[in-house]
């Protein structure tokens, strides 16, 4: 296989890890990072040594935490029951299909609908629906924040 064509791919890669940071089918920051190592190799790690993709790579750990961890504890925090958090993850799937917008709401309808059926609160449910959904998006931005931190320590890495 060619270099340019490693290279195009490893780009493909990282490009379609952006994507996935806010989509939430694609693995973001395991295709940042896949693209990030197929750099490294291709250039058989010469610039872009072990240390900064072990950084890398616990910044990839990181971000995959703070996607996950983020939610949950914006659905603690306002005493989410587990039929809201299983709405939200319901919701996710749902916005899919809806496009952005769907992507970025979904998550919401689904944790309050889901706290409704659980406690037949419509406040509280909303209540929980939004702290749930607000958890997502410092996760969701959190994890751009980060990926985008890969990126630029790979790119700074081949650069100097």
């Amino acid at each position: 296989m060619s270099e340019a064509l490693l290279w195009t791919l490893s780009i493909a890669l990282i490009v379609a890890g952006i994507a996935g940071t806010v989509l939430p089918a694609l693995p973001g920051t395991a295709f940042v990072l896949g693209g990030i190592v197929l750099g490294a190799w291709i250039d058989d790690f010469t610039r872009v040594g072990a240390g900064t993709m072990a950084l890398v790579a616990v910044l990839a750990v990181l971000a995959w935490g703070l996607d996950y961890a983020a939610g949950l504890l914006g659905a603690r925090r306002a005493g989410a029951s587990r039929q809201a958090l299983v709405g939200a993850a319901v919701g996710t799937v749902v916005g899919l299909f809806m496009g952005l917008v769907g992507v970025f709401f979904m998550p919401l309808v689904g944790a309050a609908v889901g706290e409704y059926i659980a406690r037949r609160d419509e406040q509280r449910a909303w209540k929980v629906g939004l702290s749930t959904w607000v958890g997502i998006m410092v996760g969701l931005v959190a994890k751009v924040v980060i990926a985008f931190m890969m990126i630029g320590i790979f790119v700074a890495a081949l650069v100097f």
